[in-house]
């Protein structure tokens, strides 16, 4: 029997506990300096809004951990002596280790703006992010988000449902530029404008102003415009919360640097979730998969190796999804902001301009290659087969009423899409390509 230790409860590590004592009889102890209990780091901003109380978020109950022999140590790790295998934390205790599982998640970027450590400047990441943005909210009027991504319009909504004014600074020259195409891109801008968010293109934070009495009273922009406010949103991305280890044996770059079986350079010490950083990419994804799902595929694949069936990390065809305002978005293999030389494209948008599905395949074969959809909820599972077989795209659209996620209760455009689709000319010109390229290839 080894001891287990996981540093984080976010969904990763406490994935991996879970998994660990399904498979063996270890010992295991998670520590987190957050909380004492997992809760679900994506309902962060109904608590604000007020939909769910905090204690409604905790999937389990207090009870699960003692029952599943799954001891909670709430503290900050300050440091690991990797040739003793032993943890110092910040109470001055330690704690020995077997295998030692780094599931320390994120930290909102800072990029050295003057001012950004001010009284009244956040990020949103934590249960005291949470915590500080009712102490940083109960008596202001305007506040800035600056940075165009999912945690930005999280924040967004969440102060606008206070009735806060709210201005969102992005550097692009359209919403979420670097992973969005255009179309997507302004059929979101329109609807954060819509909900009353004063949305800044080519607009970049240059300086946080102090009041005074160290806390935010204004920002300046790149362009020298003075724009007062009592709050500063820091939603430009998130990096992996790695600081503690950085003076160590451990190799690390962005995050800590892991193998396809999420191992490091020292034996018996493994990274997963937010701040595991891949030396070589896995089927052509990112360095850093800092998503939820990704973070329990590597919590369940860590499980199995410790637990002696030695297992690669492999997640499968890439997925996402988020909410902006009212509009879901859901995401299944790549669709890329620009499409690649080989690609070819399908867009879709209803009159009522809440609504997209934006298709993608390779120009030679007619192989599905991915689909954004915006309004209208799809199936996970029959998009992951399609993407797994490498179907043809007209299989997909032929079969996408199949993919309507509750066709009960749920509005039909299926058949308008497809008749689109159909009579699209580039379409038609690819497949004839196609053909053509395949009719030569068996002569």
């Amino acid at each position: 029997m080894k001891k287990v230790v996981i540093i984080g409860n976010g969904i990763s590590g406490v994935t991996a506990a879970r998994h660990i004592r399904k498979r063996s009889d270890n010992e295991i102890t998670i520590i987190s300096s957050e909380t004492k209990y997992f809760y679900s780091r994506t309902a962060l901003m109904y608590i604000y809004m007020g939909h769910v109380r905090a204690e409604d978020t905790k999937p389990y109950e207090d009870w699960f951990w003692e029952k599943n022999r799954i001891d909670l140590v709430q503290g900050r790790v300050l440091g690991v002596n990797y040739k003793n295998k032993e943890l110092q934390l910040k109470s001055g205790n330690s704690i020995n280790y077997d295998d030692l599982i780094i599931a320390v998640g994120s930290k909102p970027n800072k990029f050295g703006w003057p001012g950004q450590d001010l009284n009244g400047v956040q990020g949103l990441y934590s249960m005291q992010d949470l915590e500080t943005l009712e102490e940083n909210t109960s008596k202001i009027d305007t506040a800035v988000i600056v940075g165009g991504g999912l945690i930005g319009v999280e924040l967004a909504e969440m102060l606008h449902s206070r009735g806060k004014k709210v201005i969102f600074l992005v550097r692009e020259s359209k919403f979420w530029g670097n992973v969005l195409p255009e179309q997507e891109g302004e059929l979101i801008s329109r609807h954060i404008t819509a909900n009353h968010i004063d949305l800044r293109f080519n607009t970049e934070l240059a300086e946080i102003i102090d009041d005074g009495n160290e806390w935010v009273k204004a920002i300046k922009t790149s362009s020298g415009e003075i724009i007062e406010c009592q709050m500063v949103g820091l939603t430009a991305g998130v990096s992996p919360n790695i600081d503690f280890l950085k003076e160590s044996d451990l190799e690390i770059n962005r995050g800590v640097k892991v193998n396809d079986f999420l191992e490091t350079n020292i034996e018996g010490v493994y990274a997963i979730g937010d701040c595991a950083e891949f030396i070589t990419p896995v089927d052509g994804r990112r360095n850093l998969e800092q998503v939820w799902y990704t973070g329990r595929i590597m919590g369940e694949t860590v499980a199995a190796t410790i637990c002696g069936e030695k297992t690669p990390y492999t997640p499968g065809p890439w997925f996402n999804s988020a909410k902006f305002f009212e509009i879901e978005y859901q995401t299944y293999g790549w669709v890329h902001a620009e499409l690649r030389e080989n690609e070819t494209d399908f867009y879709w948008e209803h009159e009522n301009g809440e609504r997209c599905i934006h298709v993608v395949w390779d120009k030679s074969s007619g192989v599905f290659l991915g689909l954004n959809t915006f309004g209208i909820r799809m199936r996970h599972e029959l998009f992951n087969q399609w993407l797994r077989d490498k179907v043809q795209v007209t299989e997909v659209m032929k079969n996408l009423r199949m993919a309507n996620f509750n066709p009960e209760f749920y509005a039909h455009y299926e058949k308008e899409i497809v008749e689109k689709f159909n009579a699209s000319t580039e379409f038609n010109i690819q497949l004839a390509k196609a053909t053509w390229w395949q009719k030569l290839l068996k002569a």
